[in-house]
């Protein structure tokens, strides 16, 4: 180990208490965007990284976004004369927290235990945002006369409802954006101990439908047995989505390339919660299931609650059903393919409309070269010589697309704060403090050491 890596990693060591009492502070805000991009709380979360990358030692720092977005932060150091460009990314927006009950503490009161802190946002992504900054603070006390390479962040308020003015923003500012490397820090670790690049990712395409069966509502006493209600049609609809054995069934989707690597289906049973005495559905490995097979699911139902409802045939039903895509799918033929299918299961001769919701494209990427080549090295250092592995995630961020449609010669990395148990929009969210300070180590290495 040289002195300058034992320089960096004490300095990390040294500023994680601050890193951590920031990371605190973010997560307090509770910036869900779901309540829309002008959300006061987006608003305050969006200042409060402004005001951190502006202390971090970025000179120019700006607010931005695009027609009806939310707000993203945008911070910049110029490159010096032949030294590439590094664009940092992470986002401030949060899920919601959901049921209150399933928390062990309060989701904006963040709360350590076994050495996680625990809290919406705390890993998805503020230990993102705060990586990027603690490895920044670092860097400006290791290099007191300017950095090696030039330093784009990009933190954006918007990931959590599928980015829907990201292409819009990218266009808008894509000289203030290009880079040689873009850093993603919005996934996950293979496990604690092993940090993984993320080289495959499905998209997401969701389609609305609709079930109609009668002008109004008719009396069930009456007209049941002799007519059906749009509801039952509808549940017969949405059965025809799968096999016997949980497979899609969707004709014409794609299947990515079967994973070198496996998934513990006992260890993902237990991080899902799953009831005992329940399938796993599908063929396949876990890990060909999850990463590179389509999944569809159903989102929502528009029905009566039990506690309201009449006696009476409904004439009206809609569902809203999401299709996670493999990588190599067109996500407009994916969604076609969906609403035909369930067009072609419409039983009875129910009326059946079909009307497309979101669309994001599935993503499969290697890194490779000189770039990728020190980024490996910096993260098996930062993780004591544990090379990292390269492993699909079954989630969706499809910005990647477009940033590497953008930017074609930039190399991307896709990492992050995450690990098996950190419960990414679940309950009881939670970061590994151990993970956040290995990340913010390796983006300091990573950055210090890109200029060759």
């Amino acid at each position: 180990m040289t002195d300058a890596t034992q320089g960096l990693r004490a300095a990390v060591a040294a500023a994680m208490p601050a890193i951590r009492t920031d990371l605190e502070d973010l997560v307090r805000i509770p910036s869900v965007s779901r309540e829309g991009p002008s959300s006061p709380d987006v608003v305050r979360s969006a200042e409060a990284v402004a005001a951190l990358l502006a202390d971090a030692g970025l000179p120019d720092v700006r607010v931005l976004d695009a027609e009806d977005g939310a707000p993203a932060v945008v911070a910049r150091i110029p490159a010096p004369p032949g030294a590439p460009t590094v664009m940092l990314y992470a986002h401030h927006d949060v899920q919601p927290a959901g049921a209150l009950a399933d928390w062990h503490s309060d989701p904006f009161e963040p709360t350590e235990r076994d050495g996680r802190l625990y809290g919406r946002g705390a890993a998805d992504d503020k230990a993102g945002l705060m990586a990027h900054v603690g490895a920044l603070r670092v860097l400006q006390q290791a290099y007191p006369d300017g950095l090696p390479v030039g330093v784009t962040v990009f933190v954006e308020g918007e990931e959590e409802v599928g980015s829907p003015t990201f292409a819009t923003f990218l266009a808008e500012h894509a000289e203030l954006l290009a880079a040689d490397v873009v850093v993603i820090a919005d996934s996950s670790n293979w496990e604690v101990d092993v940090p993984a690049f993320t080289t495959s990712l499905r998209g997401l395409v969701e389609v609305f439908v609709e079930v109609r069966t009668h002008a109004s509502e008719q009396h069930s006493g009456v007209f049941g047995g002799l007519f059906p209600d749009a509801l039952t049609a509808l549940c017969r609809l949405l059965a025809g989505l799968h096999d016997e054995a949980g497979n899609v069934a969707v004709p014409g989707l794609v299947h990515g390339p079967v994973p070198t690597v496996d998934l513990d289906e006992a260890a993902l049973r237990a991080e899902a919660g799953v009831l005992e005495g329940v399938a796993s559905i599908g063929s396949g490995s876990a890990a060909d299931r999850i990463w590179s097979r389509p999944a569809v699911t159903v989102l929502a139902i528009d029905a009566p609650r039990t506690e309201a409802a009449a006696n009476v045939l409904l004439p009206v039903a809609r569902a809203k059903v999401s299709l996670r895509i493999a990588p190599g799918q067109d996500p407009a033929a994916a969604q076609q393919a969906l609403a035909d299918h369930l067009a072609a299961c419409a039983p009875w001769g129910v009326s059946v409309t079909t009307t497309p919701g979101s669309a994001g494209r599935a993503t499969a990427l290697v890194p490779t070269g000189p770039h990728a080549e020190v980024a490996r090295a910096a993260f098996a250092e930062a993780w004591d010589g544990v090379e990292p592995v390269h492993m699909g995630i079954g989630g969706s961020i499809p910005f990647i697309a477009d940033i590497a449609e953008r930017f074609p010669e930039a190399t991307i990395l896709v990492v992050g704060p995450g690990d098996p148990a950190a419960s990414w929009h679940g309950p009881n969210e939670s970061v590994d403090l151990e993970v956040l300070r290995r990340l913010t180590l390796a983006e300091a290495l990573l950055l210090a050491r890109l200029a060759g």
